[in-house]
């Protein structure tokens, strides 16, 4: 056994997929597959045994859900997952339960091609464990693990607007937020950050854009899902649309999403553009947009994730005019891209997650006191 590598389990139903798995593990210089196990109750004794460092999950298994398996592991035993999904509507949905229940990050294999199609996504594989072995992991409190766990069973990510009661915000000015958008960029441990962030936002609460790294069929889901948590509309951004008020927009998977201007109005600018810094979407578009479209009209939100996209351009924000905010580390999965943007001198304040929201509404809501006092 080699000495200080990354120490993986890969538990997943199918043979092959275990096979092909723990030998693009086995290839890398830093890591190690020590074990691979067909269902969760074989991995729960692995795992007690072998005490890995990450572990790969099907989302799908016999015996036990990986799902239920998820939520009782990170609720009783929280180490850092990789979530193996499949690229079905069922899939992605599933996925984004996992994402909440405290999974890191998740790969889509193909639904056919197995083999070759694995083996091409080999790098983003390894890139994820890597990420996977240094993120922040929390414990999941057991009520989360029941409610996310039993949802999967229940109404599907595109349910109806139930946004709860105790989250319910006093509205804001609306003349204000006409002229105001939210840019959100994140990407590992993105999810659940940008839901902390929307769910606290009132109805009519300005325009919202957001970059999430995330590929091509994942995006619908998760703004369903938002969708039926948030008292604004959450939906994929659609090219050409006008980007309104108590809206967010998120960059469908495997597109760029910028803003651009018509007449009075911004919207949405949806393309097969090439990736910037190896994403696509990548937030150094949406906010490189921002800084030369809405300038001083402009907030930024850098959540967790790995890397540096969009640093530089939220710089360009921030000396375009906007007011800019960080996600601490403390309350990062992965500080990757908040610590890159505070390296740049873009950042106005940074918070921990969850007071993200309250400053944005008081800061907004302190220029709507302004606007009052000057009429």
């Amino acid at each position: 056994m080699r000495s200080g590598n990354i120490r993986v389990i890969v538990v997943d139903d199918s043979a092959l997929v275990r096979s092909l798995l723990s030998e693009i593990i086995n290839r890398q210089g830093d890591m190690e597959c020590i074990g691979t196990a067909s269902d969760p109750l074989i991995a729960r004794e692995m795992i007690r045994e072998l005490n890995p460092d990450v572990i790969t999950l099907d989302v799908e298994m016999p015996r036990m859900d990986g799902i239920d398996f998820l939520g009782r592991l990170m609720r009783l035993r929280p180490m850092p997952v990789v979530m193996i999904s499949t690229l079905t509507e069922r899939g992605a949905e599933v996925t984004m339960r996992a994402l909440e229940l405290g999974a890191v990050d998740f790969v889509a294999k193909p639904r056919v091609g197995l083999a070759s199609g694995l083996n091409e996504l080999a790098s983003q594989i390894v890139d994820k464990i890597r990420v996977a072995a240094v993120a922040q992991v929390r414990r999941l409190p057991a009520a989360a693990a029941a409610s996310a766990g039993a949802s999967t069973h229940g109404q599907s990510a595109g349910g109806s607007r139930a946004a709860p009661a105790a989250l319910a915000a006093p509205t804001l000015l609306g003349r204000l937020s006409t002229e105001k958008i939210i840019c959100i960029g994140a990407s590992t441990g993105g999810t659940e950050a940008i839901r902390e962030v929307l769910v606290h936002l009132p109805a009519d609460a300005p325009a919202i854009a957001i970059t999430q790294h995330m590929p091509p069929g994942f995006t619908t889901s998760f703004a369903a899902r938002l969708n039926s948590l948030c008292q604004i509309t959450v939906k994929e951004a659609v090219h050409g649309e006008r980007i309104l008020p108590g809206h967010a927009y998120i960059a469908p998977g495997g597109r760029q999403f910028s803003l651009a201007r018509s007449g009075a109005n911004y919207v949405a600018v949806v393309d097969d553009g090439p990736p910037v810094n190896r994403h696509k979407p990548s937030v150094e578009v949406l906010f490189k947009s921002a800084a030369a479209i809405v300038g001083r009209n402009a907030f930024g939100i850098m959540l967790t994730g790995m890397g540096a996209d969009g640093a530089a351009a939220m710089r360009e924000m921030k000396d375009a005019g906007s007011y800019n905010y960080v996600q601490d580390e403390a309350s990062c999965i992965v500080f990757g891209m908040p610590r890159e943007a505070i390296a740049h001198g873009a950042a106005d304040e940074v918070l921990p997650l969850t007071q993200i929201a309250p400053a944005l509404l008081a800061r907004l809501r302190g220029a709507g006191d302004r606007v009052h006092h000057r009429i």
